[in-house]
């Protein structure tokens, strides 16, 4: 069995490959860090790493092993907080992961509403791409996604919080940046700016689904990792690209939105939990975020 202590040093080396660095990180010295590993490859009854004058790699066992130290080392971490929060009285932490809009809305008003109503409920929450969150949830260093999702995942349950119309962001100097509802066929050829298919499949997808009903293949100029940055670009004048309605209260410099003709409805979030997850943290944080629907 290996114990926190010698995932932590494994980890540590594995991650800085130098043996020195990963002392000085851990606030000892090396000799006992060395011992340490060799003691661990002894038991794994595998070597590790491959060892230079000068240099340090991930045998191919030594990389099978990061992920699960990973694991380790996250639910020690998570145990510690439970037990220091219930000798404080708190009765639960939920692990959440979102995607930056839904930090506008709808999760300022859905946690003021849980902490009012399960006040020993704590929320840690971070900042995610979809395929991050899910792989987060995998893996068990989240407990609930809020994400731009639309199809089913093994082992993970998900569920449509609320759909949105697409609409065009436009530079504000683009000549279709005002008028009439916008047939979507007009942007054919222009430069888009899409969010990287690596980063929201989901979103990506249903994009390029529009532009596919609309007898067209979006050109992609140039790739953002978030819907805001997406926006942000696209007021440089980089490109054109299809945004969620609800983001046209984002008043970014030198970007215009316009409605469409026939407008797709897309996914615009859903929430990710592990299937059959009996914690009540989570079940309580699902519905408060349903109450807002």
């Amino acid at each position: 069995m290996i114990e926190v202590r010698q995932a932590r040093y494994f980890l540590a080396v594995a991650e800085e490959l130098h043996f020195g660095r990963a002392a000085a990180r851990l606030h000892m010295s090396q000799s006992p860090l060395s011992q340490a590993i060799r003691q661990l490859e002894a038991q794994c009854g595998a070597r590790l790493l491959e060892r230079g004058n000068r240099t340090v790699a991930l045998t191919s066992a030594g990389q099978a092993l990061v992920p699960h130290c990973q694991i380790l080392i996250v639910e020690a971490q998570r145990a510690l907080r439970a037990v220091t929060r219930a000798a404080a009285g708190q009765v639960g932490t939920v692990l959440l992961g979102a995607v930056t809009s839904a930090f506008l809305d709808p999760l300022p008003v859905t946690l003021r509403r849980l902490r009012a109503a399960h006040p020993g409920i704590q929320v840690e929450a971070r900042e995610l791409d979809s395929g991050e969150a899910v792989r987060a949830l995998q893996d068990r260093r989240l407990d609930l996604a809020l994400v731009r999702l639309d199809h089913d995942v093994p082992g993970l349950t998900v569920n449509a919080l609320r759909h949105d119309e697409l609409i065009a962001a436009l530079p504000s100097d683009h000549e279709a940046a005002t008028g009439p509802p916008l047939p979507l066929r007009q942007l054919a050829d222009e430069p888009w700016v899409l969010v990287s298919r690596a980063v929201s499949p989901a979103y990506h997808d249903e994009i390029a689904a529009a532009c596919r009903t609309a007898g067209f293949s979006p050109s992609a100029a140039h790739h953002a990792r978030s819907l805001h940055s997406q926006i942000a670009m696209i007021g440089c004048g980089l490109g054109v690209g299809l945004v969620p309605s609800s983001t046209a209260h984002l008043h970014l410099e030198g970007v215009s939105y316009r409605t469409l003709q026939n407008p797709p409805r897309m996914v615009e979030l859903a929430t990710v939990t592990r299937r059959n997850d009996p914690e009540p943290g989570v079940r309580a944080l699902l519905a408060a975020l349903h109450d807002e629907r």
